[in-house]
């Protein structure tokens, strides 16, 4: 088996030569070039199974080469920037047009060897999968805050095991980008990822759908087929109806599987995720869901944060949707005002980031100014809210116990429209024990009944 072959381009010969010494000791064939022109004329040589590519350089820079390799086709192999002067704007520039990490100068060696054998695991054909709604497939969930890192690291590490894994968060919250990015560094990467949508299947169609079919010689493949040697997603195991249940776990039990009409058993070979609202405990208390499935769908659990807890990420967010999406759907980039950012660093984003990424997608098709202001956007976020201003009347002019009344009441009944009436998820975004929740809203004359039911 030939070595994988890395190509390193980087003006400062210390650092090329540093990191061909290091990389070939690790069995690596490493390939060096001092600028754009010299990556150039290696390229022609053989395409590289990866590419360490410097930011700055004398002839062009990192970011201009890139866009180069990804003009006429997806990018061909995984490329890892380096930088001793990167940037947040830099760095999601370079991610968005399918750069798989971002390295900073001074190196650390331990975090460049473990990247670059994270990268070379992945494959070339994760780094080449279909994006989905202007985001790459791999793409490593986005956010300096130290809840997203910490996000980050256990995806990596759940990445390089076997075990099925559930990532367990609210709709919206980038759930399945995090199971893509943890396909695209797994050792199934060069396989499908296959999302199979696990409600909405009619009863007959079910045992087709996930086991196939064979008749008269031809073969139908099933979700399990598509899946082989690669990923299969179970997207919101919340809900999933009773027969898909007790068909996955029959299959799971015997580890493979028999095509409608088929004779021959096939192995069941593949990685499971999954995901499911933090609902899925009500349903395993009632009965809902077969505790004995979820034990093995749930051998790793990753908690995917809801967007209102790394709000301090929202501008980063701002920009490189703002970015992905101008490019991909060829939209006009509008950068948003310091007022506009500040104002959604605090808003609730009850939809997390697929309502963040619907809304900027709205305010590119429909502005027109090159900026999006305070006011524009006040008038795009006001069909979702609550009638307009929290709290109505001036409350300067009424006594300090009457003002606080007024305001939690405003309060509370906004953020349990925002929870469609669940008190259960209102006392946890508000941070409240759910009896003292509940005298609260007596005592303030909330009728919650009236909104919904609480779900339990």
């Amino acid at each position: 088996m030939r070595a994988s072959q890395i190509l390193v381009v980087d003006d400062e010969a210390d650092i090329r030569a540093m990191v061909q010494e290091i990389l070939t000791e690790e069995g690596y064939e490493v390939k060096v070039a001092g600028s754009a022109a010299e990556a150039r004329s290696a390229r022609r040589q053989g395409e590289p199974d990866l590419v360490l590519l410097d930011i700055w350089m004398p002839d062009m820079d990192g970011i201009s080469l890139l866009r180069e390799w990804t003009r006429e086709q997806r990018l061909p192999f995984p490329v890892v920037m380096l930088s001793g002067h990167g940037t947040v704007d830099t760095a999601m520039e370079a991610t968005r047009l399918g750069a798989l990490d971002f390295v900073e100068k001074p190196l650390s060696l331990a975090k460049l060897l473990r990247t670059v054998e994270q990268a070379i695991a992945g494959g070339r054909e994760a780094r080449n999968a279909p994006a989905a709604h202007g985001q790459p497939a791999s793409l490593e969930p986005l956010g300096r805050s130290r809840i997203m890192q910490r996000l980050r690291e256990q995806c990596r590490r759940a990445a390089g095991q076997n075990s099925p894994v559930l990532l367990l968060g609210e709709a919206g919250s980038g759930r399945e980008s995090a199971a893509r990015y943890m396909h695209a560094l797994s050792a199934q990467s060069a396989g499908a990822f296959v999302s199979a949508v696990l409600t909405g299947v009619p009863q007959a169609e079910i045992e087709m759908r996930w086991l196939g079919s064979e008749r008269g010689g031809q073969v139908e493949p099933g979700w399990l087929d598509a899946a082989r040697a690669g990923t299969l997603f179970l997207n919101e195991l919340t809900g999933m109806p009773a027969a898909v249940q007790e068909l996955l776990y029959n299959v799971l039990q015997q580890g493979g599987y028999t095509r409608v009409g088929g004779q021959t058993a096939n192995r069941l070979e593949l990685r499971l995720m999954a995901s499911a609202d933090p609902a899925i405990e009500q349903q395993l208390a009632h009965g809902g869901f077969r505790r004995d499935l979820y034990e093995h769908l749930s051998s790793v659990v990753i908690q995917v944060p809801p967007l209102r807890s790394y709000l301090e990420d929202v501008p980063e967010l701002l920009r490189y949707y703002s970015d992905a999406l101008a490019d991909s759907e060829r939209l006009e980039y509008r950068r948003f005002s310091v007022a506009a950012q500040n104002r959604l660093r605090n808003y609730p984003w009850p939809g997390n980031l697929a309502e963040l990424r619907n809304l900027v997608r709205r305010l590119l098709v429909l502005g027109e100014d090159r900026e999006v202001s305070l006011e524009e956007l006040e008038a795009v976020l006001a069909p979702y809210s609550a009638d307009g201003p929290l709290v109505k009347q001036d409350l300067l002019a009424l006594p300090l116990r009457e003002a606080r009344e007024h305001f939690e009441r405003a309060y509370l009944e906004r953020q349990l429209q925002l929870c469609g009436g669940k008190v259960g998820k209102l006392a946890e975004r508000v941070g409240m024990e759910r009896t003292h929740l509940y005298r609260k809203l007596n005592s303030l004359g909330i009728d919650f009944r009236n909104l919904a039911d609480d779900g339990d």
